[in-house]
């Protein structure tokens, strides 16, 4: 099959020069070089996304969770039946869920989408306006999704982070919901990474030994009929991957193409990136890992993008609660740099 093409715009690399006013505005706080550690490397970071030094407060950060179905759970690959995703969509909707109360906690706003979420009508027309098709197909035997359902998926993504900046969000965190998305995940990590099953699949939502081993066997079956779009990042989608997976590699492309800094959440998301950087090359410098979850395809997925996790809370939920937890760490790095005395606004010596 012959892949329709998706094409982004280049992605320019962060300010180097408001990443060095930066780097010299540390070095004249009151404090000794390099001792808030991480926060200043964060700070840096935000700098050189904002072009400026220094940053401004992070005033409207906005998270999406992307929702859809798998087919692969037919083969008995998670602890909980299809239908939650529905379920959880509306909980989302509701302001009941982890990441509601997360994300309120951290001070950002939810959005979600249903991508390809199992039933016939979205939650509402806003809730459905970017809806692909109704669940993925069962990667073990057959492909995720269409060549056409691929590129619509992946360009759904992009208008959802279009919407988003033009509205005016100045970070962006993908989050997702959806039963069996963590085997099509880590089915991608393994695919562009070139790991064996047997050392990537994780548990998922809880399930037991015999759960782990038809879910090994389902990414087996999986990489053996993706073996020959390994390099095509839009065919690994159509095969192994699905329209949720698809839409927020779109999303997280488009944010770098759009100059937006992003927290990456857990497995799935992040194995997302990992297409993102391909369809779009250079937007890793745009993203930072929220957090490392307990997944072992996640914590190789972040080796591959060369990303280190900002908390590590031994978290696995995904819904983009990792990176929610992350954020205050962000705004604390931005408040530093931004709001501390230098050593002459001071009247502090030194030496």
């Amino acid at each position: 099959m012959t892949d329709t093409q998706v094409t982004f715009d280049s992605v320019v690399t962060p300010d180097a020069d408001a990443a060095a006013a930066a780097r010299d505005r540390q070095k004249r706080l009151t404090k000794p070089p390099g001792s808030l550690g991480r926060l200043e490397e964060l700070s840096v970071w935000v700098a050189a996304c904002q072009g400026t030094c220094p940053p401004q407060p992070l005033t409207r950060p906005r998270i999406v969770v992307f929702a859809g179905d798998h087919g692969v759970t037919k083969s008995g690959v998670s602890a909980f039946p299809a239908e939650v995703t529905a379920q959880m969509v509306a909980n989302f909707d509701a302001g009941g869920a982890a990441i509601n109360v997360l994300a309120d906690a951290a001070g950002a706003t939810v959005r979600v989408v249903d991508i390809c979420v199992d039933c016939d009508q979205p939650l509402s027309p806003a809730v459905g306006a970017h809806k692909v098709r109704r669940g993925s197909g069962n990667i073990a035997v057959e492909d995720a999704l269409s060549a056409e359902e691929a590129a619509a998926a992946v360009d759904a993504g992009r208008r959802i982070a279009d919407e988003e900046v033009d509205a005016g969000a100045d970070l962006l965190i993908a989050g997702d919901m959806g039963i069996g998305n963590t085997t099509a995940a880590t089915t991608l990590v393994a695919a562009l990474s070139g790991a064996e099953p047997v050392a990537v699949v994780g548990r998922g939502t809880g399930i037991d030994d015999q759960g782990w081993m038809r879910k090994t066997s389902a990414v087996r079956d999986a990489l053996y009929r993706a073996r020959g779009v390994v390099d095509d990042p839009l065919g690994l989608l159509r095969v192994c991957g699905g329209a949720d997976l698809a839409a927020m590699a779109g999303f997280c492309a488009q944010a770098a193409v759009r100059r937006t800094p992003v927290l990456l959440d857990g497995l799935v998301v992040t194995a997302a990136a990992l297409v993102a950087d391909r369809l779009a090359p250079g937007a890793r410098a745009w993203w930072q890992a929220g957090h490392r979850s307990t997944e072992p395809a996640h914590a190789l997925a972040l080796t591959q993008l060369q990303l280190e996790p900002i908390v590590d809370l031994q978290m696995r939920l995904g819904e983009g609660t990792g990176a929610a937890v992350a954020l205050p760490v962000v705004r604390a790095a931005v408040a530093t740099l931004t709001s501390m005395a230098t050593f002459d606004e001071a009247g502090i010596s030194e030496s």
